[in-house]
């Protein structure tokens, strides 16, 4: 199979949030399968070189593009990059106006004003580039609202066009918080018709809408768990498109997000005090936990709990929750460590907890990829109360890496963290610890759970063995992407007659 994909983000070369990990380890799994892919993204200069890479690990393309952007003509440039190991082909579109920037999508907490317009360039720059390049597609897997215009191009413009006489799209939802509105003139920039600004495909409240595009344009929909998939049916997570999804409802399919197991891995990590696997964990586990006690600050204490989250710090990610509890908690003999920005209020609060209790809690505001390996590595329970997680990955890190993750059962997260029940002990399915009631007395009743089952070491050694053994990698995400790319190409088969504008 012919497999395009577009990401306005991919590993190792941009990266806001999962969306990265997924477009480029989802590429991977594809390549190792047997098929031919190839992925499109923004080349972002700025963003690269902070990643450590230069202009000149890009091969420059010969190939060049003219794009219509509702008056303008801009021009498309194009670099080629690869995954070390993988045969998939990296293309980056190199338009220096509107991709050479500090940041992805905002700067100082302010969205760019022509983020429209830049996106609706990249949309249009990989079908001419795919066309330009004879990639000729079987499928086109656009992602989230800044791709959402892919779907509704292929179905308008490009669907006779040689080379794509038999591409079908698929458009997968990373998070419906984020949907791409834009003011209704923004449409002009579209070169769409305006007969499709209507309520049952781009318009939204009066407003372009880039995510609804891309539900209702493409082949097939999927979101990033089963769970998910059936909450943003309902109005609590669906934030105003759960009517449009449940409309194509026969065309939406919930698929967990994998783990890259060349990234995360306690065998081969490279920023581990200790390798270890699911039958030397309680060999391995203890010297990674030193060894984070002691970059942290906190006293070298092997039997003394050890608890902590890596996460963008905001509420939706549970952290005014988490500082309920821990007052209550850290009364206790337990250590905390914590690593992420986000919003100042929880930033200063976590910083002010670690001075408060120096001995017990260390924060470190700001990302570091190495460190978090070593935290996933070495705490005993990872902390993950998010009000919503369309999919999660830290939880997914923790299992691997034999830290008993406790959750807030929502999304990705009830996919893939089983409680430990008596029950679910018994039948061995227990890897976890979660909870319902997004409540912080309930969170604290979770922890002193969690922390009165690590002092049980059998019934914890059970816990880790179970979410060590499974296989979290992509190699099952991968298949069920197939079967999904599969059905888009029958349901473009069976749906051939040109699309029209949906009025009533």
């Amino acid at each position: 199979m012919k497999i395009v994909l577009a990401s306005s983000e991919a590993i190792p070369f941009a990266k806001t949030g999962g969306l990265a990990d997924v477009a480029s380890a989802l590429s991977k799994a594809l390549a190792e399968a047997g098929h031919e892919v190839t992925l499109f993204m923004p080349y972002y200069p700025q963003l690269t070189a902070k990643r450590g890479l230069n202009p000149d690990d890009f091969e420059v393309c010969p190939e060049k593009v003219s794009i219509t952007v509702g008056s303008k003509e801009v021009e498309a440039g194009l670099r080629k990059a690869s995954f070390p190991e993988s045969s998939v082909t990296v293309y980056l579109i190199d338009q220096p106006r509107y991709f050479d920037r500090p940041e992805l999508y905002h700067e100082s907490g302010r969205d760019y004003q022509d983020n429209c317009e830049r996106f609706i360039f990249f949309s249009r720059s990989v079908l001419e580039f795919a066309d330009k390049l004879g990639l000729s597609p079987d499928i086109i897997h656009a992602n989230d609202w800044q791709t959402g215009l892919i779907p509704a191009l292929l179905k308008i413009e490009y669907q006779d066009r040689p080379g794509f006489e038999k591409t079908a799209s698929v458009f997968t939802i990373h998070n419906m918080a984020f949907q791409g509105q834009y003011w209704h003139w923004d449409m002009l920039l579209t070169g769409i018709d305006w007969k499709y600004f209507n309520r049952h495909q781009m318009e939204f409240f009066g407003q372009l809408n880039l995510l609804k595009t891309g539900i209702v344009f493409s082949d097939m929909i999927t979101t990033v768990s089963p769970t998910y998939a059936q909450e943003i049916r309902t109005e609590r997570f669906g934030y105003g498109l759960n009517g449009v999804l449940d409309t194509h409802a026969d065309r939406l399919v919930g698929i967990l997000n994998g783990v890259d197991p060349t990234e995360w891995n306690p065998e081969i990590d490279p920023n581990l005090a200790a390798h270890y696997n699911a039958s030397t964990v309680t060999q391995g586990k203890p010297l990674c936990k030193a060894a984070l006690q002691e970059r942290m600050g906190l006293p070298q204490k092997p039997e003394v709990p050890l608890l902590g989250t890596i996460s963008r710090m905001t509420d939706q990610k549970g952290f005014s929750l988490i500082l309920d509890a821990a007052e209550n908690l850290l009364a206790t003999d337990v250590q905390m460590v914590f690593l992420g920005t986000g919003d100042p209020y929880h930033e200063a609060s976590f910083t002010d907890l670690a001075k408060r209790f120096p001995n017990k809690v260390a924060t470190y505001i700001g990302f570091d990829e190495s460190l978090a390996h070593q935290i996933e590595a070495g705490l005993d329970i990872f902390l993950m109360p998010s009000q919503f997680e369309p999919c999660g990955l830290n939880q997914m890190y923790s299992l691997i890496y034999g830290t008993v993750p406790l959750v807030h059962e929502v999304g990705g997260l009830a996919d893939s963290v089983v409680d430990a029940s008596g029950e679910n002990l018994e039948n061995g399915t227990a890897n976890g610890f979660s909870f319902w009631h997004f409540d912080s007395t309930v969170l604290y009743r979770q922890m002193r759970r969690a922390i009165d089952m690590y002092l049980d070491k059998p019934i914890w050694n059970q816990l880790q063995h179970t979410g060590m053994s499974k296989d979290w990698s992509w190699k099952q995400s991968a298949q069920n992407y197939l079967s999904v790319y599969q059905r888009a190409g029958s349901y473009r088969a069976n749906n051939t007659e040109s699309v029209s504008a949906s009025h009533g």
